[in-house]
């Protein structure tokens, strides 16, 4: 699938799952590579608390308020960002958990990427993509 073209004030955004994407990519590796699983999975905490938290805050505070708490889609990624969430705090079995994180979270950012941001940019206001980009400033530390 070619890329989808985001509107400038959505790109940040856009780049942080292309990093998800890559962290996925590493989960695979390592699991490919059979490193460690409980060290892996305590990068993959590491992960979550320094990258993907702070970005789901951003996505539930900033972007999906477009289209609204009780759209589908929306309660869909929230859904997933809670699932997610348990799958990186899970201790039960570190092999499986990353196994399940990286097919779960790689779809997460697919469906974000190809359904769920396009329709937000489709709908939002040059004021809404601008109060994105201001809040992924604030939050993001940048």
């Amino acid at each position: 699938m070619p890329p989808l073209e985001r509107h400038a004030l959505l790109r940040p955004i856009s780049r942080e799952h292309h990093e998800g994407l890559l962290f996925c990519w590493q989960i695979r590796k390592a699991l490919t590579d059979g490193l460690d699983p409980k060290v892996q999975h305590r990068i993959a905490v590491e992960f979550y608390h320094r990258h993907l938290l702070p970005h789901f805050g951003i996505e539930e505070e900033a972007v999906f308020p477009v289209l609204g708490a009780h759209d589908q889609l929306v309660e869909q990624a929230i859904s997933e960002h809670r699932r997610l969430t348990r799958r990186f705090l899970s201790t039960q079995d570190p092999a499986r958990d990353l196994s399940c994180i990286e097919k779960e979270l790689e779809a997460h950012i697919r469906f974000e990427e190809r359904v769920l941001f396009p329709r937000i940019q489709a709908v939002a206001t040059e004021e809404q993509l601008e109060r994105i980009d201001r809040m992924h400033g604030l939050l993001a530390g940048h």
